[in-house]
């Protein structure tokens, strides 16, 4: 009898920390489907076109170095997520 009650009781022992990792990997889900879904970390896309078109304007007229040009370029196209030389 003694035997059946330790069985019983490693059989809870192990539900039990199978349901603990079933509610770990539910809450982890559930935080990667928050973080993206948050639309705050999402480059504001028309913003930075709008900054680049005004860059551009600037450097055509002359009122912007070609280095300066070429590195706020880069930088704006890296965070919209185009390739840049």
């Amino acid at each position: 009898m003694a035997r059946r009650g330790a069985q019983a009781m490693a059989k809870r022992a192990r539900e039990r920390a199978r349901q603990e990792r079933q509610e770990a990997k539910r809450v982890r889900r559930q935080s990667a489907s928050a973080d993206a879904a948050d639309p705050t970390d999402a480059p504001d896309e028309a913003g930075l076109m709008e900054e680049f078109r005004v860059l551009s304007e600037r450097y055509a007229a002359g009122a912007l170095a070609e280095d300066l040009y070429a590195k706020e370029r880069h930088r704006i196209f890296v965070e919209l997520g185009i390739e840049s030389e």
